[in-house]
């Protein structure tokens, strides 16, 4: 399945946060997922920075593509807006990666 990873971007610190999802997508790979990391438009945003109203359209434009949406622990409100736009649209959203392994 393509998942997407919803969690923290800039609550936090923004590099820790990056890692931290590409841990994630790690995993998911590993599992036999291909994991969409939509932090990694971090190197765009910081070659042509764009409103964060942007960055919230463009992911979930990816959002409409996937299979199933991953929201990983921390406060984010982009986060929380992913989940609810993935319910709107019957994406499968799940919590952690054992609940994501036992659905499938």
């Amino acid at each position: 399945m393509i998942i997407y990873l919803a969690s923290p971007y800039t609550n936090g610190d923004i590099a820790q946060n990056i890692k931290k999802v590409i841990g994630y997508a790690d995993r998911l790979f590993e599992m036999g997922h291909t994991p969409f990391i939509p932090h990694l438009a971090f190197l765009w945003h910081l070659i042509s920075p764009k409103p964060v109203s942007f960055w919230y359209a463009y992911d979930l434009i990816w959002l409409s593509f996937c299979d199933a949406l991953l929201r990983l622990p921390g406060e984010s409100i982009g986060a929380d807006k992913e989940v609810q736009f993935a319910k709107d649209n019957c994406i499968p959203v799940y919590y952690s990666v054992g609940e994501l392994d036992e659905q499938n």
